[in-house]
């Protein structure tokens, strides 16, 4: 049993000191380790609350007799608390904190409002205050249908700017009315701002105020006898109605909703989310968080919300199948409205965000009960130690030598573990011919920076005998104690399936033909090899678009772009003149000289 009485002590004392602001806490051990990070808005109290003791489950009951030490950090509100606390959890991974383990992205759609002529586009990453987002979207197929509808209802450009910047005559999509041609003069700034305006409109679901002004427009170009716009018009109507039409109608009364569903099997919770966007089904996305000892649903589900709109953007309401202890904190921090119910239409949606999460975390169970199934097996075909916890997966990609990308992925028994993925440029370019040089290399940068946590069980190559030898004469002076290196060769006729497997010091053997165990070592080959293709095609994709401007002293990325969306090509740049160049925003006449020198030596 654990002594509670100093920890308590502790607690106690910082009651005295803590703020009561908005803000974040960190409780520490006895060696400085971070056990919790917290957020509040009163911290005082939040503090308070710990030191009720016989309130709290026994894990936070352990948690407060590890305490030896606080920290506090104060904010302007609960937005940035919020913020700041998922950041601090990202980043020291505190033991008694829950968890989210999985890291999606999900795409959104974006309008650039400080262009003149904006447009919309798909996007992942740093959102810029310039910009005005929506989504999420459950997938890329998502985005792209919405995309479609805006193209054929709004008709906004979608090219690239530089492409926009250098048209002189329209294109096709002008030809077939998915685009108003504003490249080339065809719609004034002001006409097409209408249009940015419907746009933002149609994706905050005022689809019918957008259908009257249209008819209204109609009607007005028809008493005036323009009736190519009048037709025009019709069509924008038409396609607007006819999404209308398809809407889902049991959706068609929620504008801005996430509607979130748990479900608990075993030692596995999922988090179902669904995004209701306009009426619209965007589509859905199960997280898996394996259960902390004694933690309620409700404490997942708040652990959740606070860590997944830390990464997205919060829609105006979240459904909940819960009543949350923190909710208000929760509304001021997100600006949406947390909402539980236990009866009528949205109690329904709730129930059946509630059974996608339990078939996904079912599913989820079977595949890693398949998976603990093959790993036992390869204690017996491999002679393990014990059952595998961390198996690294290696391969090498390159064109001729070109581009050469040696590749890591890992495997564990939850599956493929994407987050510490991991790939390798070859610096010798002298060995990119050689795959044996290359896994060398590959294999000696890894072991660098093992650890014990990121110290392997098994370390599985795509090659024969002659890749095993290398790496173990490679790794010779490493520390290669209960790690198993396995190598996987084609068999007969190359054909899968048929493989043989490599040993040092014992006799190469195949698995029986089409077992689970065979199957799964493949699939952990072909992940690897998938993984090192796509590094080395974008590898060399992106070496496809270096241009001349990257030798030149003063010009990163963002000069490079600004130059390119000027001036259309590296050739004109060439012949501009130094004052033609120095017109560009952000370009010194100094470094509008060194361009000129360049091309002019």
């Amino acid at each position: 049993m654990f002594n509670i009485k100093q920890g308590l002590k502790v607690l106690r004392q910082n009651v005295k000191i803590a703020p009561e602001n908005p803000g974040v806490y960190r409780m520490l051990d006895e060696s400085g380790n971070v056990l919790y990070v917290g957020k509040a808005k009163n911290i005082k109290k939040r503090i308070v609350a710990y030191t009720r003791i016989e309130q709290l489950t026994t894990r936070l009951q352990r948690m407060v007799a590890e305490v030896r030490k606080m920290e506090f950090i104060i904010v302007e509100n609960e937005n940035r608390a919020l913020i700041l606390e998922n950041e601090l959890i990202k980043k020291l991974h505190p033991k008694y904190n829950i968890l989210l383990k999985d890291d999606k992205t999900y795409p959104h759609l974006m309008l650039n409002l400080k262009d003149d002529f904006p447009a919309l586009r798909k996007f992942r990453g740093q959102r810029n205050p310039h910009c005005r987002y929506f989504g999420p979207y459950g997938s890329a197929t998502a985005v792209n249908e919405v995309l479609d509808t805006i193209q054929k209802i709004f008709m906004l450009r979608s090219c690239r700017d530089s492409v926009f910047h250098n048209r002189q005559r329209p294109c096709l999509l002008y030809q077939i009315k998915r685009c108003t041609a504003p490249c080339v003069g065809k719609i004034s700034q002001e006409d097409y701002a209408v249009l940015v305006k419907e746009v933002i409109a149609f994706l905050e679901g005022k689809t019918a105020s957008i259908q009257e002004d249209l008819s209204q427009k109609m009607q007005q170009a028809s008493d005036a006898e323009n009736f190519e716009l009048a037709i025009a018009l019709r069509d924008r109507i038409k396609a607007l109605t006819g999404i209308q039409n398809h809407a889902n109608l049991e959706y068609a009364a929620l504008k801005s909703v996430d509607i979130v569903g748990i479900a608990l099997k075993e030692e596995w919770y999922c988090i179902d989310i669904f995004f209701i966007r306009n009426g619209q089904n965007c589509g859905n996305a199960p997280y898996f968080i394996r259960r902390a000892e004694e933690a309620t649903d409700a404490e997942v589900l708040e652990a959740f919300l606070s860590t997944f709109y830390g990464e997205h953007l919060p829609p105006k309401e979240i459904f909940v199948p819960l009543q949350l202890e923190n909710s208000d904190f929760l509304e001021k921090a997100l600006n949406a409205k947390i909402k539980n119910f236990s009866k009528g239409n949205n109690y329904k949606l709730i129930e059946t965000a509630r059974k996608n999460a339990l078939a996904a975390v079912e599913r989820r169970l079977a595949e890693n009960k398949s998976i603990h199934n093959n790993l036992q097996e390869m204690v017996e075909y491999f002679d393990l130690p014990r059952l595998p916890q961390r198996i690294e997966i290696y391969d090498n990609s390159h064109n001729q030598g070109s581009y050469a990308v040696g590749a890591m992925v890992v495997a564990t028994p939850d599956g493929f573990d994407k987050k510490s993925y991991r790939t390798f440029n070859i610096k010798d370019t002298t060995i990119t011919n050689d795959d044996f040089a290359m896994m060398k290399e590959v294999l000696r940068r890894r072991f660098d920076h093992m650890n014990n946590e990121n110290r392997p069980d098994v370390i599985l190559l795509d090659g024969g005998l002659g890749q095993l030898h290398a790496v173990y004469e490679s790794l010779a002076d490493y520390d290669l104690k209960d790690i198993k290196i396995i190598a996987i060769s084609k068999g007969v006729d190359r054909n899968a399936g048929k493989e043989f497997y490599h040993q040092l010091g014992k006799e190469s053997f195949a698995l029986p033909y089409r077992s689970a165990i065979a199957f799964y070592l493949q699939k952990l080959r072909d992940e690897a090899h998938r993984f090192a293709i796509g590094t080395h095609r974008k590898k060399r994709a992106k070496s496809m678009v270096k241009s001349s401007l990257d030798e030149i002293e003063g010009i990163g990325a963002k000069r490079k772009r600004d130059l390119l969306n000027h001036f259309g090509s590296v050739a004109a740049i060439k012949d501009a003149s130094i004052s033609d160049i120095a017109k560009i925003s952000g370009i010194s006449k100094k470094t509008a000289e060194n361009i000129y020198n360049y091309f002019h030596k």
